[in-house]
């Protein structure tokens, strides 16, 4: 029997992730995606974090065909790969930058702050959750229950913590001495839109139309799109 390549293999590891997620967290996607119903119902925002890698679920939910127009990713260029990939890793271990982050972005007790991290240990992810319960905003975790062992707090943290289910070391596949494949951006990306998505059919199901945007390549989608945009700005700072 010809064995699976590569490809299949990473195919059905993150399927099966996906799936286990799915089966297993299904209890904790719902009260989160109450959470972003209850936002959604009040005009507030629900605000995401993540370092490195784990940025990149926040940004492919911010201001894109079929996203939520209340989604505010917080940003900054010092913990994103593009400004110094190395100096990022380095400074996500830093304290005081997060708080200063809560501080500009301004999260209140009407909003509801995503913080994602698979690790779930190092400085700014940490401080972020505990700026949100600080402040008493509602706050969602995303981490892999792989890494309690290393000191990961955000499972602890969260008032919905969702285990990813990732991993230790996040990748999967034999390469040799080390392996390729991270798994972890799948994860947080699927649990992040599910629970935007299951938010958004909630609010609607209570009279609330969520505030979707459509692709501005289809007719009348740019016009939409504006309509949500005078909206949010000034709200969602990055728009």
């Amino acid at each position: 029997m010809e064995s699976l390549s590569s490809t299949q293999k990473y195919l059905d590891e993150i399927t099966r992730l996906l799936a286990r997620i799915e089966r297993e967290e299904a209890p904790r996607l719902a009260a989160a995606s109450d959470a972003v119903a209850d936002v959604i119902c009040r005009d507030g925002l629900v605000f995401t974090f993540g370092c490195g890698h784990s940025h990149l679920p926040c940004l492919d939910t911010f201001y894109r065909a079929g996203g939520l127009a209340c989604v505010s990713p917080m940003l900054d260029d010092d913990l994103m790969l593009h400004n110094g990939a190395a100096k990022s890793s380095r400074m996500e271990k830093m304290p005081g930058i997060a708080s200063e982050l809560f501080r500009r972005y301004g999260p209140t007790p009407n909003d509801l702050v995503v913080v994602i991290s698979a690790s779930g240990k190092n400085a700014a992810p940490v401080e972020m959750c505990q700026c949100a319960k600080a402040a008493g905003v509602k706050l969602v975790t995303v981490s892999s229950s792989a890494y309690v062992a290393d000191g990961a707090q955000l499972l602890a943290l969260g008032d919905v913590a969702i285990d990813c289910k990732v991993p230790h070391g996040d990748a999967v596949i034999d390469v040799g001495a080390a392996k390729m494949g991270g798994l972890s951006t799948y994860a947080s990306l699927f649990i992040l839109n599910s629970i935007l998505i299951d938010g958004a059919q909630k609010a609607l199901a209570r009279g609330v139309t969520p505030p979707v945007y459509v692709s501005g390549n289809v007719e009348g989608g740019t016009a939409r799109n504006a309509v949500l945009e005078e909206r949010y700005f000034g709200r969602v700072k990055n728009l």
